[in-house]
């Protein structure tokens, strides 16, 4: 897969977020999708199973991330008003692997949330594997380690 158009997937993904643009966001994701970010356990290391340990996130498909977008457009979500204004900023990406119609990627973010006044900032690592869809990428498995997991909020999709 070319190296460009991935860069633009990722970065396209991100502006999703900034622009609120939720169903264009969602689109970015496969129907099979996982979506995981794993907490940090007392010994430092990430928790390894969703199943069976504690995530700050996780869906195990789409109809998680369809749920989550729906709770946020109708405002059927105390945590997420004020809606929060966010940048995200994509850097250091790099293909970890390639298969036939799938690639591994790794890149890191930094998220500024600005809500209440008050600016907070995000930042950790994501894996993904992104799946050719006809002309198109999706993510079909996404992992988030977020670096700064002590916070003062509730985080959520649009902080990472």
């Amino acid at each position: 897969m070319d190296y460009q158009k991935i860069c633009a997937f990722l970065y396209r993904e991100a502006r999703f977020l900034d622009d609120r643009d939720w169903d264009d966001w969602v689109e970015c994701y496969t129907e099979d999708v996982e979506y995981w970010m794993p907490c940090w356990t007392d010994d430092d290391e990430l928790s390894k199973d969703p199943q069976t340990e504690v995530s700050l996130i996780y869906y195990p498909n789409r109809h998680g991330l369809e749920d989550r977008v729906f709770r946020i457009k109708t405002e059927r979500s105390s945590a997420s008003l004020p809606e929060t204004r966010t940048n995200h900023a994509v850097t250091n990406i790099e293909v970890l692997a390639e298969r036939d119609d799938e690639v591994d990627v790794r890149y890191n973010f930094h998220t500024l949330c600005h809500r209440y006044r008050k600016t907070d900032t995000y930042f950790g690592v994501i894996y993904v594997t992104l799946k050719k869809v006809g002309d198109d990428l999706k993510i079909s498995k996404k992992k988030i380690v977020l670096k700064n997991d002590y916070i003062r909020q509730v985080i959520d999709i649009y902080h990472i």
